[in-house]
This record gives structure tokens, sequence and C-alpha cells, in this order.
């Protein structure tokens, strides 16, 4: 009984003590925050900014812990091609796209002579990063790059994207009220970084300012002009779907190895919709083989311009979802190949396990970390060529499954 006492007693003071030692830890944290901030502010000085304006923009600033979360925080599920699609891909959103072509038809159509890109693109970006610019994110930009760049881990990326946003606020393009947006920083309709709204926003509307949360000039003019910057080639599209033969190498469907329209047309792959490749695209025409899934579909060739996309995320899916959104604006077909049923996201602890089965079976895809990387998809290709399987190397559930249903060699 005694001893019962002596436990729950334990419990109680750890319950007293737990939140007066977060709250201690929290005050200590945030003490060391305002002296990074002093520390940080001859820098920012020597940098061009102005006493006033660091004053005004450090005068509420703590540190957030919030953002430090997400920074840190490890996606439980990475969601497969066709979730991504479904969820960035919508009717809604394709119908929307439309209204708003033939609504700001006169500004897209000078920004497009102006700067080679074509209208659909400029919404489909705007569509993605903002949903039209419905959300541009509610975080104070100064105390999250200020948070982030104090944090060890990328400290110098984020310091200098801070000196870049107080240079946002030196120059008078936004208010320190207007500077709000994602938790890493991004501002605006179509979510530029500080250093990118320095280098590449466009004052569109002639205001004499720079202003991608209040002018759609401004932020179609700025996003044309960074396409552009980023290498657009004017007159060329993204990619298309397209049908793979039976009996593929899939080792060629790595989204970097370059041939012509006719060497891939050669090798048997047609249109999505059975048609010969040379009917959509020029014969030289150098183009990548992409499978942003397994075997099954579907399969992208994507041209220079998927590049230029990824310049501006680098995400195999989010580029797809540009490209796919910007065609149906124009009313182009969508996707011929359907979900299939079976599809699933892989967890981190799944594809751990995938990789710990892997070297369990002898295919060495080194330490177990969860990023289904190149060495992963190539043990995992080496794995499906020894059992007859199609060999795309795509880690999922169903590989998952195969994986611990064989027995180990010897």
């Amino acid at each position: 009984m005694a001893y019962t006492r002596f436990i729950q007693y334990g419990f109680v003071l750890i319950s007293l003590l737990l939140p007066w030692q977060v709250g201690a830890q929290t005050a200590q944290n945030q003490a060391e925050f305002q002296r990074w901030v002093q520390e940080f502010k001859p820098q920012a000085l020597s940098a061009g900014i102005s006493e006033a304006t660091f004053d005004m923009a450090f005068a509420n600033v703590q540190l957030n812990e919030r953002v430090l979360e997400l920074d840190r925080r490890q996606p439980e599920f990475t969601r497969t091609f066709w979730q991504y699609i479904d969820m960035t891909v919508t009717p809604l959103r394709i119908e929307r796209g439309r209204l708003l072509r033939q609504q700001h038809a006169e500004l897209l159509g000078t920004v497009t002579a102006r700067y080679g890109i074509p209208d659909a693109y400029l919404l489909s970006f705007w569509a993605m990063e903002t949903n039209f610019g419905s959300f541009t994110g509610n975080t104070p930009t100064i105390e999250a790059l200020a948070t982030l760049a104090y944090d060890p881990r990328r400290s110098a990326f984020f310091t200098e994207q801070l000196l870049y946003a107080l240079r946002i606020l030196e120059e008078g393009h936004l208010t320190l009220e207007q500077m709000k947006g994602s938790w890493a920083g991004a501002l605006g309709h179509t979510q530029f970084m500080p250093s990118n709204y320095i280098h590449y926003t466009v004052d569109g509307d002639g205001s004499g300012r720079k202003d991608l949360f209040n002018s759609l000039d401004d932020v179609f003019h700025s996003a044309g002009h960074f396409l552009n910057r980023l290498g657009w080639r004017t007159g060329q599209d993204w990619g298309y779907e397209v049908r793979l033969p039976k009996g593929f190498n899939y080792a060629l469907a790595d989204g970097r190895t370059q041939r012509t329209i006719a060497e891939w047309a050669s090798l048997g792959i047609t249109s999505a919709t059975g048609t010969k490749l040379t009917n959509a695209s020029p014969e030289d025409m150098p183009a990548a083989l992409l499978l942003p899934g397994d075997y099954r579909g579907p399969a992208f060739l994507v041209f220079h311009n998927f590049n230029v996309i990824k310049r501006w995320n680098n995400s195999n899916n989010y580029a797809l979802a540009v490209g796919i959104i910007a065609d149906q604006i124009r009313h182009q077909p969508g996707l011929v190949a359907r979900v299939p049923a079976d599809d699933a996201a892989m967890s981190r602890e799944d594809v751990i396990a995938l990789q710990n089965h892997l070297n369990r079976l002898g295919f060495d895809v080194g330490r177990a970390d969860g990023i289904a990387g190149q060495r992963t998809r190539q043990g995992l290709r080496e794995f499906q060529v020894q059992k007859g399987l199609p060999a795309d190397g795509f880690p999922s559930p169903r590989m998952l499954q195969v994986l611990q249903q064989t027995p180990s060699p010897g």
C-alpha cells in the first residue's frame, strides 16, 4: 500500500513539475533566440537594411515553435501519383481556370506576348500555388524566416531569405502587415521565396511597387518573367501521355534518359490512344520517359519545359499536375490510363521494411532510411528481374507483400 501511494505521489509530482519544465525551456529558447536577433542585426545593417526597418520588422518577433515543427516533420505517407492528381486536378479547379482565362484574357495575352509563356500555364501555376489566390498563407514572414535562420539545420539558406525579406520591406514593395505567407517564407499568389521576389517580380501595373498580393498585373508578369528566365522554350509543351508495349525495358523510364521521338517510337511506344508519336511531335525532338507509378501507368514523354516547371518546384508529381491542368484548361483530353484498384501510399515504415527485405534477399540498397531513392529502386528492379516481374523498380505495398513472402536465400 505504501509503495502504491509512493508511485501515485510520484506521478502527481511529475504532473506538477512538467509544465514548469516546459515553460522554463520555452523561456530559455526565446531568450536565446532574442540574443540571436541582436547578433544578426549588424549583418542586416551591413547588407543595407536601415535600423528603422529592422526595428520595425522585429518589434514583435518571437521564436515560432510551430514553424520548427513543420520544418522538421517527416511525412508519414507519400501520396501516390493518382492520389496527388485526384487532389490537385479537380473539375472545379479546371472550370475555374477556364473562367479566369476568359476574364483576364487581355492581361494574359499581354504577358504571353512579352514572355512567351502560354496563358494556361500561368493559370495552372496560380492554381497549384494558392488555388487562384484564395489562400496565400497567414504566417508572419519575418518571424518564420528568423526562426528558420536561427535553427542550425538550414541556417545559411534562411538567413539569406530573411535578408531578402527585409529588403522587400526596405524597398517598400510590401508592408509588414501584408508580409504573411507560408511557414517557409513563400509570398503572394505565386508563393515566391523572398530572393525570387526581389530578382524576378515585375511591377506590371506601373505602380512603383512589386505586389504579388493585390495586383494581378504584377502576379502574371512576375510568373511569366520567372518562367522565361528559368529557360522556357516558346512553342513547346511540357509533354504528353503515352502507351508502352509489353515487355518494355522500364529501366529507360527514369525521367532523365533522353532520346528523340523517333527513337522512342522505334521501341514500340505510341500515343496514349495508340496513334504514332510522330503525329504529335517532330521526330527529332528530344524527350525523356517518365513513369510516376508502377508499370501499369500512366507513362509520359516529357520535354524541356517539363524540367523548367521542376525548377519552380522540384517534384515530378507537381510538374505533371501543372501540365495536366494547363492541358485541360485548354480543353485537351484527360488521362487515358486509369487508377489501379490497389493504388495505395507507402508509409515511411513500409519503405524501411521494403529496404530491409531487399537487403535480406541479397540486393544491397544500403541503410534502410525510409527514402525510396535510386539505390532502392535499382535493388527492387534487380529483384523484379530475378522473379520475372515487370521491372519498373517502383516501391509499392504490392511489391512489399511479394518481398515479405519471398524466403531468404540458402
